[in-house]
């Protein structure tokens, strides 16, 4: 009688794995092929992070029309701005007139201590087309 048992048990143990087998077999099939899967997708990321990145670089010039990309690419140098006033031939006060700031703001931006606001830098835009003569007309009119 304890043939019969062990004999049914060891069937039953024999099936079940046979079952389980069977089973885990797609399971892993599934996850290779989604492992394979990421690793294309991956692939295609890195290729267009590389893809962007290459855009950003050969990006054209803004429009004249659009003035908050405009404003955006402008670009301030603390330096490049005093000698655009001894350019000009301006005094800080004078300069700070032109565009609309205290004589003290003049001498912060042109240390470094702090940098202009971008209607600022529209404005600094402006001042930098003109000439000498230019300016003095325009602190004439202000």
């Amino acid at each position: 009688m304890a043939n019969i048992a062990s004999l049914l048990k060891s069937e039953i143990s024999r099936i079940a794995r046979k079952e389980i087998r069977a089973e885990t077999e797609t399971l892993k099939k599934a996850s290779a092929q989604y492992r394979s899967d990421i690793a294309a997708l991956k692939r295609r990321l890195a290729e267009q992070d590389r893809f962007i990145a290459k855009l950003r670089k050969s990006k054209p010039a803004a429009s004249a029309n659009d003035k908050s990309e405009e404003a955006s690419q402008l670009r301030f140098r603390a330096d490049g701005f005093a000698s655009l006033r001894k350019k000009l031939g301006l005094s800080a006060a004078d300069m700070g007139k032109l565009l609309g700031v205290s004589l003290q703001t003049i001498y912060h931006w042109e240390k470094g201590q702090s940098k202009p606001r971008a209607s600022q830098l529209q404005g600094i835009a402006e001042v930098r087309k003109l000439g000498k003569r230019g300016a003095a007309a325009r602190l004439a009119e202000v």
